[in-house]
């Protein structure tokens, strides 16, 4: 890569950081910028889901307060992410390039339309907590999360397997699809559901880069993964310091911008 390439890479990264800390999502910035410069698809997502596991792993750590009492949860839903996401990876490894190259567009589609719905699913989501939480005071959210041992449906094992299957093959906002569905089957407030989509995602993209490493090693750009790991892992600390005085919608609108782009130079340039 030229050093303007290497420059805009790097950018590329620390924002995706910055995003995945304040909206998630920051692939949509990230594969759009590394295949606008001429990385081959699978590469890019393999190399791009390797450079932004320290990140997910900063963040998994950052939230384990607010796991408390929902350790039995985790545990039950962990081997869903993590069986997905193997399955994912053997996907996106086995299968022709060529069928990544035509189902990649249609992922982005998906994924930007949880970026762009995602206001109202989290508005969704709070007024449904609000309306099943019990009223505010010491420890009542502890009694909330502590509320769900009872059991949860088993929609929420099968869809959490599946967005596993997703991360694995595509990664792209799969903590916005996780919190979209801990959101309505799980029975916990926002920031213990938040927790665990964390925690679950970092997994996945854990066994998928070890995955990418034992099975595809002459595919990954290590360069890409160095790049964004560093400033990814950078970009997740500012976002974690300044990112609730930015507008999340502006980041939106780029995410989109940038994963349209994509799109367009998928199907009709490459």
């Amino acid at each position: 890569m030229s050093t303007l390439e290497i420059i805009v890479v790097l950018v590329a990264g620390l924002w995706a950081g910055l995003i995945n800390t304040i909206v998630g999502s920051g692939t949509l910035v990230t594969f759009p910028v590394l295949v606008s410069l001429g990385v081959p698809p699978v590469t890019a997502t393999i190399s791009n889901a390797m450079g932004l596991v320290a990140g997910n792993v900063t963040g998994a750590w950052g939230y384990r307060s607010k796991l408390k009492g929902l350790g039995g949860t985790l545990l039950k839903l962990l081997p869903c992410s993590l069986v997905g996401g193997i399955l994912g990876a053997y996907l996106l490894l086995h299968l022709p390039p060529t069928v990544f190259e035509t189902i990649a567009p249609y992922l982005i589609a998906v994924a930007l339309l949880f970026v762009i719905f995602q206001p109202k699913l989290q508005a969704a989501v709070r007024s449904r907590r609000a309306s099943s939480e019990p009223a505010a005071g010491p420890g009542a959210e502890a009694a909330a999360e502590a509320g769900q041992a009872g059991g949860h449906p088993f929609a929420l094992y099968v869809l959490t397997f599946l967005a596993g299957v997703y991360g694995g093959y595509f990664v792209a906002a799969q903590g916005v699809l996780l919190l979209g569905i801990l959101g309505v089957f799980l029975m916990a407030s926002m920031q213990g559901a938040n927790a665990i989509k964390t925690v679950l995602v970092a997994a996945v993209n854990i066994i998928a880069a070890i995955s990418y490493v034992l099975f595809a090693f002459d595919r990954i750009d290590w360069w890409v993964v160095l790049m964004i790991a560093v400033s990814s892992t950078v970009g997740s600390w500012i976002g974690a310091k300044v990112g609730m005085r930015m507008s999340p919608r502006a980041l939106r609108l780029v995410i989109v911008v940038l994963g349209l782009a994509a799109m367009v130079k998928m199907v009709f340039f490459d």
